[in-house]
C-alpha cells in the first residue's frame, strides 16, 4: 500500500535531461557540488537519468567536426563509467525493460544521450556507433545551426543567418530516418520551430522535447508555442518541462523561482495537450534549478507541489517517467 503522505512513493521517476561535468568534473559517486550525483539521486528517489554528452556548436569544418565527435565519444565513455562492472554505481539501462528492471532492483538507471547532432558531424554512419553505445536520444541542434537543422537560437559569432536550411537539411532528414531505424529518439529541444515541425512530420516515431517550457507563459525562442504543443499531441510526442529560469519566467533568476513556477508550465501543457504528453527534464548541471529545487535530492518537492494541485499517483507516475518509457517502447518497436 502506498504512503499517501508522500506522493513520490513508488514512482519510477526519470529525469530526461542532465548534463555531466566535462572534462574534469567531480565524481558521480560523491555527494559534492553538482546538482546531480548518485547519492543525490538516491536521496531524491530518482530512478533513472538521461545523462547527456553535450557538444557545443562549433565550426563546421573538418577540424571542428572531428573535435565534436571526439568529445561526444569521451563523454559517452564517462557516462558509461557511472555504471561500472563491479556494480558499485548505477546500471546502464538502454531499453525500457532495463530501466524498469533497474528500478525493481533498487539501482539507478543510467541512460546515455547526446545533445547536439553536431556530434555526428556529416557522417550518418556515426549514428550506428552511438546506438551501439546505448544512446537513446539525440538533440538535433543546440544553440547555433548545424548541418542537420536550423536552431531556435542562431549563433552570429559562428556566422549564422537567421535561417540556413529552412528547417531540416537533406542530411537532417536522412539522419532522422536512420535514428528511427536504430531506435534513437529525436529530441527537438533547441530546434527552430520550422525544424521541430518538420521533424514531427518526418519521424516515424513521435518526437520529444527533452527540456523545454511553454511559450505562452514565457516568450523565449527556446520554448514551445501552442502550435508546436498540438503537433506533439497529435503525433503522440512529449514535452518534458525544464527548469531554466529564463524559460520559466521572463528575466527571472533562479533564486526568484520555486517549484510552483515549474508546476505552472506542467499545468499549462497538461491542460493544452493532455497528461500523456508531458514529462520532466530538469537540465540540472546545465543551468536548471529553482530556489527550492536546485539538486536531485529535492525532487519530491516538485511531486508534492503537483499533488497539491490535484495530480493523483497515476498522473504523477506518467509525468515523472511513465510517458517517457512508453515513447522508448515505441522507438524500440520501430527499429529496423
Amino acid at each position: 500500500m502506498l504512503n499517501t503522505l508522500d506522493p513520490h512513493d513508488g514512482i519510477l521517476a526519470i529525469d530526461t535531461h542532465v548534463d555531466i561535468p566535462w572534462p574534469n568534473g567531480p565524481s558521480a559517486f560523491e555527494d559534492g557540488t553538482r546538482c546531480v550525483d548518485l547519492p543525490k539521486l538516491k536521496s531524491g528517489r530518482i530512478a533513472g537519468v538521461c545523462f547527456v554528452a553535450y557538444v557545443p556548436q562549433g565550426p563546421r569544418d573538418a577540424a571542428g567536426d572531428l573535435a565534436a565527435t571526439v568529445r561526444a565519444r569521451g563523454m559517452l565513455d564517462t557516462i558509461a563509467g557511472m555504471a561500472p562492472a563491479d556494480g558499485s554505481g548505477g546500471t546502464l539501462a538502454c531499453t525500457a525493460d532495463a530501466i524498469e528492471a533497474a528500478f525493481a532492483a533498487g539501482k539507478t538507471a543510467i541512460i546515455p544521450a547526446i545533445e547536439n547532432g553536431y556530434a555526428m558531424a556529416k557522417d550518418i554512419a556515426l549514428l550506428d556507433e552511438f546506438a551501439g553505445r546505448g544512446v537513446r536520444y539525440i538533440t538535433i541542434t543546440h544553440n547555433g545551426h548545424n548541418d542537420l537543422a536550423d536552431a531556435a537560437i542562431p549563433r552570429k559569432d559562428l556566422g549564422d543567418a537567421e535561417t540556413e536550411h529552412g528547417g531540416l537539411s537533406k542530411l537532417g532528414i536522412a539522419a532522422i530516418a536512420r535514428m528511427n531505424d536504430l531506435g534513437i529518439l529525436v529530441d527537438v529541444s533547441h530546434s527552430a520551430k520550422t525544424s521541430m515541425l518538420q521533424a514531427v512530420k518526418r519521424s516515424r516515431v513521435p518526437v520529444l522535447a527533452t527540456h523545454s517550457c511553454m511559450r505562452a507563459l514565457c516568450d523565449h525562442p527556446r520554448n514551445l508555442d501552442d502550435e508546436q504543443l498540438q503537433a506533439l499531441r497529435d503525433s503522440g510526442g512529449l514535452v518534458q518541462v525544464t527548469m531554466v529560469s529564463n524559460f520559466l519566467r521572463p528575466r527571472a533568476r533562479a533564486r526568484d523561482l520555486t517549484v510552483a513556477d515549474i508546476a505552472d508550465h506542467i499545468d499549462y501543457a497538461v491542460n493544452k495537450i493532455g497528461i500523456d504528453h508531458v514529462g520532466i527534464g530538469t537540465d540540472f548541471d546545465g543551468g536548471g534549478g529553482v530556489s527550492d529545487f536546485h539538486n536531485a535530492s529535492q525532487s519530491p518537492r516538485l511531486t508534492a507541489e503537483l499533488a497539491k494541485r490535484g495530480y493523483d499517483h497515476e498522473a504523477l507516475a506518467k509525468i515523472w517517467g511513465g510517458n517517457f518509457l512508453s515513447l522508448l517502447r515505441k522507438a524500440e518497436a520501430e527499429k529496423g
